[in-house]
């Protein structure tokens, strides 16, 4: 990662992917001194604005970063083509479950794996999604209008072949007709041609997660409203889950994390993501202020409250995210640099965030990585 973003309140640029052991102090408000024991080159920060697509932003940021590990240019590539081709499959889905399952715009990481793998990929410079003199991305009315004609479909008696054009028809006056071929430095490309070129192998990702009401060293397919093509995951402890991504991280690999933000303790504007060991019951916002700006003792999580948080809805498929780096805080504390796609604005960290490695245990619903971020031990068991 090209940490251009403040590190909590900071103004202090990294350049290189190569910063290990440096410590990293505040220019502005707050007190946390972190320092970075890893930290992984990415791209630029994006921002999905008023659309429910972190999936397809956080999985291509973490494929642009997989480009880079390889020895790749970097590129920004499209999140617009990897959304429009999901929705097509998504209202399939929709039309022949007669509406008895999910419909939204939102993902999962194996979507983006989805649309690479059968149908391509594209950069954003050929394909931007925005056809009507927006200035920032705005789903609001195409996400409405196109459950509003699907839902019609299913309440007809026949189900016609006329449907899907109609979808297409919508997509393509909201995010434009993606092109069949464009140019790209100096080459002519079809979707399948450049994604072969960029050489991802979606075969050689994985998805991971821990929770106990399935057999660990399963897999399984995850219950939250996102996971509309019902793709399924590994299931492993948890203890094996953060050694995963720890691996990864200090061997080079960077994470496509899917988490829960809906915590007190996160906060973008802060740049932090935290569960201090506090009752929350007893915190006032002055408190609260303090919790977020002071780095702090933090909960123990074990498999057990994460299950929990889990089974009682406290902690459901908020956000698709991209993990870079690691850091500790003055007092030892690990927290994993986070790489959002909310823009730049409205946080101290330049669109950056570091979660606490307790919020990590907590409030992660599964990752992606790539086969070979996993110990071997671990990929035994799971059968890779």
């Amino acid at each position: 990662m090209n940490i251009k973003n403040s590190i909590l309140l900071s103004a202090l640029v990294l350049t290189t992917s190569a910063i290990t052991a440096q410590t990293l102090t505040n220019k502005k408000d707050g007190n946390y001194k972190f320092t970075v024991v890893k930290n992984l080159d990415a791209t630029e920060v994006q921002n999905q604005a008023q659309s429910s697509t972190c999936w397809s932003f956080s999985s291509l940021s973490f494929f642009e970063s997989e480009m880079i590990r390889m020895g790749k240019p970097k590129m920004n590539l499209s999140e617009m083509f990897i959304v429009r081709t999901a929705y097509m499959a998504k209202a399939d889905k929709y039309v022949r479950m007669h509406g008895a399952t999910g419909f939204s715009p939102g993902g999962a990481f194996h979507d983006a794996a989805y649309v690479i793998k059968n149908f391509g990929l594209m950069p954003q410079v050929a394909y931007i999604g925005m056809v009507n003199g927006e200035k920032d991305i705005n789903h609001q009315e195409m996400d409405n209008m196109l459950k509003a004609q699907l839902d019609v479909v299913i309440k007809g008696n026949k189900i016609t072949t006329a449907w899907p054009k109609a979808i297409d028809a919508t997509l393509d006056a909201y995010l434009g007709k993606a092109p069949e071929k464009f140019d790209y430095m100096g080459k002519q490309y079809d979707p399948k041609s450049f994604a072969t070129s960029l050489g991802l192998n979606m075969d050689n990702y994985v998805e991971i997660s821990s929770f106990s009401h399935h057999p660990f060293y399963t897999k399984f397919a995850i219950e939250v409203p996102d996971n509309w093509s019902w793709d399924q995951l590994y299931n492993v402890p948890l203890n094996e889950m953060m050694d995963v991504m720890d691996n990864a991280i200090m061997n080079g690999y960077s994470i496509a994390w899917g988490a829960d933000v809906s915590e007190k303790g996160f906060s973008f504007k802060n740049g932090v993501a935290i569960v201090p060991d506090v009752d929350w019951n007893d915190v006032k916002k002055e408190k609260l202020d303090s919790v977020l700006l002071n780095p702090g003792k933090q909960m123990e999580i074990t498999q057990a409250i994460r299950q929990t948080a889990f089974d009682n809805y406290e902690t459901q498929d908020d956000h698709g995210m991209h993990i870079v780096g690691i850091v500790k805080d003055q007092n030892g504390t690990k927290y994993y640099v986070v790489k959002n796609s909310w823009g730049i604005k409205n946080n101290d960290c330049d669109g950056y965030f570091y979660a606490s490695e307790a919020f990590v245990k907590y409030k992660t619903t599964s990752i992606m990585v790539h086969k070979d971020a996993v110990k071997k031990e671990i990929g035994k068991k799971l059968g890779f």
